[in-house]
């Protein structure tokens, strides 16, 4: 069941006694915050629900200067271990979620294309956008601001702020700008490994001092506990279910996994007029949509109330419906 979350609007009354009159006021949400060092003017959405996340902007560094080795030297990673993968220009990059836990972002390069590798451990949203403006690269960084619990990364050419599900500016300069979704694949390193053998690996010197083995949010993923106020809860799976999104031509669907493993590993659905795949691995719990040509389209894998606080409208694939 579907419920949505009231903004509540403070207000007051108050009575002036003496004089016989009541006067009612209230208080009305500026249009303009300054919240982490970013004055917010007008944002495309409730300047009331953008929340600070705890870090103060950069308190999260992004990594500027990825460097990386090859597949075969990377003995930080174990088969099991969880990995954004990306293709992209003859070049295969492996990014080790347990370090974009700590870093969010990740400002890199596929030969000439400039892209920014994302990732919100709140949301499960690894996400991978191109980042040129007018043929220019733009740099990304946290912010340490949080819609829908999800990151508002910011631009450091303009500092505006880009809901990362949405993949849109909301505020500043640049507000209403989208970025490209590129595909990318959130699976294990076994599973990417025997598809990419020649993949380069983030590294772990990444000039911070971090401790990769540890996760900063223990027991977060099985937890039905969500850290920050939502707009929109659904409950008719856990909150944090893998779920695989894809927006296309204007359709919006959303495939649980829970049902991806009912349904098999190949699923032909339709998307509007469009005949998609839908390709899912329980082994390495992870799924993929390619269209009819068997060429991937960008999708998002997130936890189950994430895509639903940003989609409530979005259609969901059930193994019934087959």
């Amino acid at each position: 069941m579907l419920k949505s979350r009231s903004r509540i609007k403070a207000g007051f009354i108050r009575q002036l006694v003496g004089i016989g009159c009541l006067v009612v006021s209230s208080f009305v949400f500026a249009e303009t915050l300054t919240i982490n060092g970013f004055k917010i003017e007008s944002p495309l959405i409730p300047a009331d629900e953008i929340l600070r996340g705890g870090p103060p902007r950069d308190g999260i560094p992004s990594i500027d200067s990825p460097r990386f080795v090859a597949a075969y030297e990377a003995d930080h990673l174990t088969p099991d271990d969880r990995i954004l993968g990306v293709s992209l220009n003859g070049i295969q990059r492996a990014y080790p979620i347990r370090i974009l836990n700590y870093h969010e972002i990740v400002n890199d390069r596929f030969g000439e294309q400039a892209v920014v590798v994302s990732f919100c451990p709140l949301c499960g949203t690894g996400m991978v956008f191109g980042r040129e403006f007018k043929g220019k690269p733009v740099e990304f960084g946290v912010s340490g601001l949080l819609y829908n619990s999800d990151l508002l990364m910011y631009d450091r050419h303009t500092e505006s702020l880009w809901s990362q599900i949405e993949g849109k500016a909301v505020a500043g300069p640049l507000k209403g700008e989208e970025l490209e979704l590129l595909p990318a694949q959130h699976t294990t390193w076994e599973a990417w490994l025997e598809q990419h053998p020649k993949s380069q690996v983030l590294s772990m010197h990444t000039g911070f001092h971090r401790d990769y083995s540890r996760s900063p949010y223990p027991g977060y993923e099985a937890s039905e506990y969500v850290y920050f106020p939502i707009s929109n809860v659904d409950r008719r799976y856990h909150p944090k279910e893998p779920v695989l999104g894809i927006r296309l031509n204007g359709e919006v669907k959303v495939y649980p996994f829970q049902e991806l493993r009912a349904a098999g590993a190949r699923i032909e659905d339709q998307l509007g007029e469009q005949a998609i795949l839908i390709s899912y691995d329980d082994a390495s719990q992870s799924a993929r949509a390619l269209d009819q040509e068997g060429q991937e389209l960008p999708s998002i894998m997130a936890f189950w109330f994430a895509w639903m606080t940003f989609h409530p409208d979005s259609q969901v694939f059930t193994a019934k419906s087959l």
